[in-house]
């Protein structure tokens, strides 16, 4: 996924009210930034570390600016949520992720029952219902997920084991937006029962596929597929 402007550099001040990030940018003045991830972020967030913004499209919005990545670790780690649909989508599309290559019909934002997938796809074979969740969150070399208890998480965990029942593929994709992890998992302490849900899932044939992505300033792009443990 390719940036359509361009991002404006700026150093993080603070992020509060969940949503809202004040960013200083290069010229000196000082901005405030949607942030679309309303989770704790608590191992994403690092004061006066470097960012990139994006300027809003709707010039009626409040908050002209949305922020997008922050530099800790060496790394980029992409921080907008919004972004990981668009990514897989266009993976699957052009063939980019193995597992999940072969289909000639994709679509976004599909219902199936009283649910609404990020990905469908399918070809003669197969139909296959594409959940995506952004990852951030960091313990050791572990990437985590949720960040903050998601009561429609398990619900998605849920209808997928539905789709599976119903003898379709069902698939659990997680975008890590950093790289400075090497193993992924449900984050057990702040979601017990999300972290139950999705064992039961892979134990009733949902699929799991942890990606890290590539975060840069130009693009964000699917890097590889890293191992899970439940």
């Amino acid at each position: 996924m390719k940036f359509e402007t361009p991002l404006i550099k700026g150093t993080l001040l603070k992020r509060y009210k969940r949503f809202l990030s004040d960013i200083k940018l290069e010229d000196g003045s000082i901005v405030i930034a949607h942030c679309t991830n309303s989770g704790s972020m608590k191992t994403c967030i690092e004061e006066n570390a470097p960012v990139y913004v994006s300027p809003a499209k709707d010039p009626k919005r409040k908050t002209k600016y949305t922020w997008e990545m922050i530099f800790i670790n060496n790394g980029w780690i992409g921080i907008n949520t919004g972004h990981p649909n668009k990514i897989v989508y266009e993976a699957v599309l052009n063939g980019e992720i193995e597992k999940l290559k072969g289909y000639t019909h994709v679509k976004r934002e599909v219902k199936f029952e009283d649910s609404r997938f990020d990905v469908y796809a399918e070809n003669d074979k197969e139909q296959c219902f594409i959940e995506v969740k952004n990852v951030s969150m960091k313990e050791g070399e572990w990437a985590l997920f949720p960040d903050a208890v998601t009561t429609r998480g398990q619900k998605h965990l849920r209808t997928l084991m539905e789709v599976k029942k119903q003898g379709m593929r069902a698939v659990m994709v997680y975008i890590i937006q950093r790289a400075d992890v090497s193993k992924f998992g449900p984050a057990k302490e702040v979601d017990p029962v999300y972290a139950a849900t999705l064992k039961e899932a892979y134990e009733n044939g949902v699929e799991i596929i942890p990606l890290i992505a590539d975060v840069s300033p130009e693009e964000i792009k699917i890097k590889k597929e890293i191992p899970f443990f439940l």
